[in-house]
């Protein structure tokens, strides 16, 4: 069977079912496409893919394509409108079949709808790269997927999640296209030698050694709201959302790490953690578009206004508020923002400056390179009450989330400086 791979959001050879899947060919193709729109103003005056996100992008991709070749095969990088080139793509090779990764964001399962209606007599399959579960093997149905995380998580960490799997021993003979390809332009990290979060399989995998070496997992619920610090986090998400580094592979070495050394209320709290990402992955598969509506899926009437001023003094970290512009600040320099700065800085948009969430949600996105659909909008929605767990949203008292959290001033005096 002839097979073109389509690779989207599964940039790893480690514990990905769809390449197994792909494997499975005569003949095969791997293809990724970079959509120029990414970089043009969206619908919020916003490009989806700010610097700093695209380049931990070519980052992760460059690191694939290095995989790859050590195992004679290509990653073509295409240019352009994905149903288009796929379209000439599938026609001109006469593919029979489409491998990719699920997805979970309505623009793009319109796309893979629009080739599957276009090609009938050609094999499309949506693998489970991404989570946990599989589409078949979730705690309920997608249609049942509830309002509240706390019901999902109640029998969601009951159940076994799949052991990860290696890649295959050996991959079918490469399918040359004729198509140009796209150059990576330098990839290399900026000159901030702070920077650590660098894209793809191999960074993944070495930060993953690091953190697990130690004894890091065992004092992650004392420091996961600390504003700053390698430390004070996992920091695996870049390399989860960029399909670098696989869910289940994460869970399986948190396992054995608790088996080695201890399980605490801070390993527990990491997979906890994990369950709310998968979360919203499913419940994103379930509302669609809701995810985008400024009053959610449960269409609660909110208030949020469009004031072009105070959103870009929001962005460039010039309010009057001292910790809010020290997280902008970081997120600006950065493409990172721990989780607590990002619910201060949200909660500041939505409340202090009677902001339209939709707009902080997208300039999230374009900044933020552990970007995820799912968990970027639907968190928005969230703080904006009205999203998961609807009663109201959550307002920050930033006078007291700098005592707690900042009270030496040594956060703000590190990013406003």
């Amino acid at each position: 069977m002839r097979t073109l791979y389509w690779m989207t959001h599964d940039l790893r050879l480690d514990d990905n079912p769809a390449l197994r899947l792909a494997a499975q060919s005569s003949e095969l193709a791997f293809a990724t496409v970079i959509n120029p729109d990414w970089f043009t103003e969206g619908r919020y005056g916003m490009a989806s893919m700010g610097k700093l996100r695209w380049q931990f992008l070519q980052q992760s991709l460059a690191d694939l394509i290095d995989s790859l070749a050590r195992r004679g095969c290509v990653l073509h990088l295409l240019r352009g409108d994905p149903v288009a080139v796929l379209a000439d793509l599938i026609e001109q090779v006469q593919f029979q079949r489409v491998v990719t990764s699920r997805q979970f964001g309505s623009d793009e399962l319109a796309q893979l709808a629009t080739l599957i209606e276009r090609f009938p007599d050609v094999l499309f399959s949506s693998i489970d790269t991404y989570t946990l579960f599989n589409f078949s093997g979730l705690p309920m149905p997608v249609s049942d997927i509830p309002e509240t995380y706390s019901r999902f998580r109640r029998k969601a960490e009951k159940m076994a999640v799949e052991e990860p799997c290696g890649m295959p021993a050996r991959l079918p003979a490469t399918i040359e296209l004729d198509q140009a390809c796209l150059e990576l332009g330098s990839v290399d990290a900026d000159s901030d030698p702070s920077q650590r979060l660098i894209g793809g399989e191999a960074a993944a995998r070495a930060h993953a050694e690091s953190y697990f070496s130690g004894e890091l997992p065992l004092t992650y619920k004392l420091v996961r709201n600390e504003l700053d610090g390698w430390d004070n986090s996992s920091k695996f998400s870049a390399w989860l959302n960029s399909g670098c580094f696989s869910v289940r592979r994460l869970v399986d070495l948190l396992s054995e790490f608790e088996l080695r050394c201890q399980r605490n209320d801070s390993t527990y709290w990491l997979y906890i953690e994990l369950l709310w990402r998968e979360y919203f992955q499913w419940l994103a598969l379930k509302i669609g578009k809701k995810l985008f509506l400024k009053n959610g899926s449960a269409a609660h009437q909110i208030s949020g206004r469009f004031d072009a001023g105070a959103l870009s003094a929001w962005c460039r970290g010039e309010t009057q508020y001292p910790l809010v512009n020290a997280c902008m600040k970081q997120l600006s320099a950065t493409g990172y923002l721990s989780n607590r700065g990002r619910q201060i800085a949200a909660s500041c948009l939505i409340n202090e400056l009677e902001g339209d969430w939709r707009y902080g949600a997208a300039w999230f996105e374009s900044q933020l390179i552990d970007y995820d659909v799912a968990a970027n909008w639907g968190n928005w929605q969230y703080l904006a009450g009205v999203g998961a767990d609807p009663r109201g949203g959550r307002h920050f008292n930033l006078a007291k989330q700098t005592e707690i959290y900042d009270a030496d001033g040594r956060y703000r005096s590190r990013w406003l400086d």
